[in-house]
């Protein structure tokens, strides 16, 4: 598998230290339980963000109000007690799906790598949307795609592969028993989307329950 795994006790405490200390001038985020648990911590940090650039990785098709945003959970677990610089969700009122993904693509592009990107881990061992099977795993030219499953309601936005490995580090976070049979296929070396994942600087945080020891 591509990166370092760090075993941690808490993995959302961990990702929080590991922000602070990275201080990272912008943020790719993204959403699911484990995260609104790292950004709770990281909020409670107090970290000034006033000059972060805040970005996001994946989104429901879904107002930020819709209790299934990304953003909107963001919004009230991190962004409300850390203001940020600037805020770009990835759901824009107005604009279809294949619209909202060439207007965030053209947006990535114009503001140039990210320093840090947070994905997650599926229990299938998709990250960010990147479902497998799905045809964005095989997409070389976009940065933003629509994608999706049937197992996953809402239609999706995700960024692809080829966006992620410009980001300056890279950081999962894995945790609970839930997972440890995805994180044990990718360090096996199956092809699943998460182990796809390739990046200047990559680091896995993930407690005992999810590897297993």
């Amino acid at each position: 598998m591509n990166g370092e795994v760090r075993e941690v006790a808490d993995v959302a405490q961990a990702f929080a230290d590991l922000v602070v200390e990275e201080a990272p001038g912008s943020v790719a985020l993204s959403g699911g339980g484990t995260a609104n648990d790292a950004y709770a911590r990281l909020a409670a940090a107090t970290p000034d963000w006033s000059g972060v650039d805040v970005y996001f990785g994946d989104e429901r098709w879904v107002p930020l109000d819709d209790p299934d945003s990304n953003a909107g959970m963001v919004q009230r677990v991190l962004l409300s007690a850390v203001p940020p610089a600037s805020h770009h969700p990835m759901y824009q009122e107005g604009l279809d799906i294949e619209a909202g993904a060439a207007a965030y693509g053209r947006l990535l592009r114009d503001v140039g790598p990210i320093d840090l990107v947070h994905l997650g881990l599926g229990p299938d061992g998709h990250t960010a949307s990147l479902f497998p099977g799905s045809p964005a795993l095989d997409e070389t030219r976009h940065r933003v795609v629509v994608n999706g499953d049937a197992l996953h309601p809402h239609p999706r936005l995700t960024v692809t592969y080829p966006w992620l490995e410009t980001a300056g580090l890279i950081v999962f976070t894995v945790a609970g028993e839930e997972k440890r049979d995805a994180f044990t296929r990718i360090r096996s070396g199956e092809d699943l989307p998460a182990g796809r994942v390739r990046g200047e600087r990559i680091i896995w945080l993930v407690d005992p329950a999810a590897l297993g020891t």
